[in-house]
């Protein structure tokens, strides 16, 4: 077995696709030595195995922002509306829409960014801009500052701004620029956000909570043992589902993965999974309630497209008087994504060992900007919040992935998975926990190359990495480790400039050198046009030298001097004939 998969890996490598991917064995002069067809197809099962979530997460939780489903006033105490039948039957045809969408857009964003940019990352809908699209700009059932057409309006612009961004290369100056130390300390915080997602009853283990008295509580009790606060009122750490996670999905998997067991992740999160889909059990994902008899209902049908029929090309061009909120969120997609994905495409890049020496960007940063881009606009028409790179993507690379091969084999799993969307969404969260866990254990390893030598770099880079997980958010946490980073960093040079250097803080000399114009290269239309500028004013020099050398000196020499092959010779008329003059 082993050595029919070399084979085909080497016979693949030798082939177009082999070179498209620079696999080993490729011939290309920037073949990446550590990538092989059967990694490469394996750390894409397992990106999509651990991302998979996001299709029924992120229907959820854009569905609550109701899409235009009406609800009609006045609502009860628990904010359900009056006419609370019509709008769950409209509910559920919005969430089988939105799961369409998300799994499409998912799927084609991840083959394209493959493609394009060889780099081992899938996208997809991003977790916490799905949040502030339903809950601070739609609103819960539509409550919010602006419809949701609006919305799907500023997130179809802000993926074209973000195109022109790009383009210059003031989105690729702003990754330069960002301090090398900031940039590692936001590797090791996605790590802790990944642990932190993996423990959360959302999307994981379910083995920590919020609390009332204190920002994280331990958990681990059954759902129905959740107080209206979200915390455990008794039986702690007694979860039947919590402890098949940790023991399946985690220990299970760690020991496979000591013993270099290739797909290990995926074994762990298929035996879960598998193991939570009978009903009657402690550990089902399919319980006697409403919601349970509505998953097992979608999950029985197992092959199943739904077409979209509420999200699809749904934006609003006349602003009336929403300008000023339109604007409002416009810029805060903006920013945040922005940055967002400009931490997280770093990341990825250096964990998979694909940035580049001095550490400053990675390969096709340009390019993979501008696909990101095009997709958020892509998805905006599909009805989805703002596209991003999925910090699950870590998943993959741990697991063996280098190039895009990668994300193109997540993004094909996707597609299918619009026929097979009842299974793919009856992944339990207990079964992905682990999985992040262990993923977020391998990024953390990072934080020995952060420079802890310097005040200066060590606390911005603290806090950053302690921001993204306890904001919830990569973007606010790397925002709170610039202004840190800005806000010392200008104390200390203006305390050392008014000294003359005679004050300066403890191993000043170990800081590490930051410049706002970093050494780079210029935007590739900047380059084109300077090159075409260049050849034009070559071009015209050779023609006034050519000029000048023949036309004007031809017309303006003595006639008597100049060379006539048809006169007479003169002198003698036995005189040998004058030979041809050169023309140097």
């Amino acid at each position: 077995m082993g050595s029919l998969v070399r084979r085909m890996d080497d016979s693949v490598a030798r082939s177009p696709v082999g070179r498209l991917f620079r696999l080993k064995g490729c011939g290309h002069p920037k073949e990446i030595q550590d990538a092989r067809l059967s990694a490469e197809i394996r750390a894409g099962l397992t990106t999509f195995s651990t991302a998979a979530y996001i299709v029924a997460v992120n229907a959820s939780i854009l569905a609550e922002s109701g899409y235009g489903c009406p609800c009609h006033k006045p609502y009860d105490l628990r904010g359900n509306c009056a006419n609370m039948a019509e709008w769950t039957r409209c509910y559920d045809e919005l969430k089988l829409d939105l799961i369409t969408a998300t799994t499409a857009i998912a799927g084609l964003s991840s083959i394209l960014f493959g493609l394009f940019t060889n780099l081992p990352v899938a996208l997809g809908p991003g977790m916490g801009l799905n949040a502030y699209f339903t809950y601070q700009v739609v609103g819960i059932k539509g409550q919010g500052h602006i419809n949701y057409r609006l919305a799907l309006t500023a997130v179809f612009l802000e993926g074209w701004i973000f195109m022109f961004l790009a383009l210059t290369g003031m989105r690729h100056w702003l990754v330069k620029i960002i301090p090398r130390t900031i940039k590692i300390a936001s590797g090791v915080g996605i790590g802790m956000f990944l642990t932190l997602i993996g423990m959360t009853y959302a999307t994981g283990i379910g083995i920590i909570t919020g609390s009332m008295t204190s920002p994280l509580a331990l958990a681990g009790c059954p759902l129905e043992d959740l107080n209206e606060a979200g915390e455990c009122t008794s039986n702690l750490m007694s979860n039947p589902k919590m402890w098949v996670g940790v023991v399946l999905g985690g220990i299970l998997t760690t020991v496979l993965m000591s013993f270099r067991v290739r797909g290990a992740i995926i074994i762990g999160i298929a035996i879960v999974s598998i193991m939570s889909w009978p009903r009657n059990t402690p550990f089902t994902y399919f319980p006697n309630t409403p919601d349970g008899n509505w998953r097992f209902n979608y999950f029985s049908k197992v092959v199943n497209f739904h077409p979209i029929q509420h999200t699809l090309m749904q934006q609003q061009w006349d602003l009336g008087d929403e300008g000023g909120k339109f604007a409002l969120a416009l810029f805060t997609f903006l920013y945040v994504d922005i940055i967002d994905c400009t931490a997280t495409l770093y990341s990825m890049a250096r964990f998979c060992s694909r940035a580049r020496k001095d550490e400053t960007e990675f390969p096709r940063s340009t390019v993979a900007f501008c696909v990101d881009s095009l997709c958020i606009s892509i998805g905006a028409l599909f009805g989805m919040s703002p596209v991003t790179p999925f910090i699950e993507s870590s998943a993959g690379i741990a697991e063996g992935g280098r190039t895009g091969l990668t994300a193109v084999v997540t993004g094909s799993c996707f597609l299918v998975a619009l026929f097979f969307a009842p299974i793919l969404a009856s992944i339990p969260p207990w079964a992905t926990g682990c999985t992040l866990i262990l993923v977020g254990c391998m990024m953390i390893r990072q934080v020995t190359k952060i420079n802890w030598s310097y005040i200066g770099d060590a606390i911005p880079s603290f806090v950053t990495l302690a921001f993204i997980p306890f904001s919830y958010s990569v973007a606010y946490g790397l925002l709170a480790g610039l202004f840190t980073y800005t806000a010392i960093n200008v104390g200390i040079w203006t305390v050392v400039k008014l000294s003359r250097e005679r004050v300066v803080p403890q191993n000043y000399h170990l800081k590490e050198c930051w410049t706002w114009r970093p050494p780079r290269e210029r935007p590739w239309f900047v380059r084109a046009a300077v090159g075409v500028w260049g050849w034009v004013t070559r071009r015209k020099s050779r023609s006034t030298a050519f000029s000048l050398n023949s036309a004007d000196d031809f017309h303006h020499a003595n006639p008597s001097e100049q060379y006539h092959p048809d006169a007479a010779p003169k002198g003698p008329a036995d005189a040998p004939p004058e030979p041809l003059r050169q023309p140097f």
